[in-house]
């Protein structure tokens, strides 16, 4: 696990995709441990994943606390609901879930925005919802001013509690929600919708893990010692990772990497249906 730990990171952090979106099936479909635990002991690992890229966000003064705090009001919540289902609900439902969430986050990389599209966003907020009369003005390390209004606050945040429910069910989904629709429908610049973005996954991330560990505690020593074996290994790897990622991501062009995540969630999808229906 610590090598391949050290591999997901890397992609994840290179492509800004949660790192429980690959470890939750891996544990399933590899090791054949129950959803809910796979579960749990994803989000865990994910945390100390996303809290290197938080701590780099939050020194470039890239994000939105303010935006970012109405949406964990929200996200959190619906995190720990999704947390004390996955601990009733049917394996085979978790895993059908998650099956189907594979999907939709494969579709999305597929229809992801050009950098070009991208761009003409950035340029219509900075020269519709900034200027003067902005509600909000940021600005980063190097001295720039970012200035914008948040727009379609009520579709953001049911946006957030959405993911926030399905990060606590099947250990993704928020991140990919998020990311692309603060920019497309808040009206939020890519920069710091991303940076934002990163901030309400890790606190909403952190609320569940601890939610499934105080589940694991309770579930008995067995269920607690197998948890803890594997993070020992998972959460150095996916530090070294983390640092990786960066180093990967200026070298191999975005949308290759996007379109092989893609068939990859796709092809883990099929097998992680495949094992509910057969």
């Amino acid at each position: 696990m610590f090598p391949i730990s050290i591999l997901i990171a890397t992609v994840a952090m290179a492509s800004a995709v949660e790192g429980a979106t690959f470890f939750t099936p891996l544990f399933i479909l590899a090791l054949g441990l129950p959803p809910e635990i796979a579960i749990g002991t994803g989000l865990i690992t994910e945390v100390f994943g996303f809290a290197s890229g938080l701590i780099a966000y939050s020194r470039k003064k890239l994000i939105d606390y303010r935006l970012g705090g109405r949406l964990l009001m929200l996200s959190i919540p619906l995190a720990l609901l999704g947390t004390f289902l996955s601990g009733v609900v049917a394996s085979d439902i978790l895993k059908t879930l998650l099956g189907m969430g594979l999907l939709v986050i494969a579709i999305t990389f597929l229809r992801n925005p050009e950098s070009a599209e991208i761009k003409v966003l950035d340029n219509f907020i900075k020269d519709e919802m900034g200027g003067p009369d902005a509600e909000t003005c940021l600005i980063t390390r190097e001295g720039e001013e970012i200035r914008y209004t948040v727009c379609n606050r009520t579709e953001g945040g049911f946006i957030a509690a959405i993911g926030g429910l399905f990060i606590g069910m099947i250990s993704t989904g928020l991140g990919e929600l998020n990311g692309y629709f603060l920019l497309q429908r808040c009206r939020v610049p890519s920069r710091v919708a991303v940076a934002t973005g990163v901030l309400v996954v890790a606190v909403t991330a952190l609320t569940a893990s601890i939610g499934h560990f105080v589940h694991f505690i309770y579930s008995g020593h067995e269920t607690l010692m197998t948890v803890l074996n594997l993070v020992i290994f998972t959460v150095p790897g996916v530090i070294i990772g983390g640092q990786l990622g960066s180093f990967i991501s200026s070298r191999i062009p975005q949308r290759i990497l996007e379109l092989s995540l893609a068939i990859l969630f796709i092809i883990v999808a099929i097998f992680t249906l495949g094992d509910v229906i057969f």
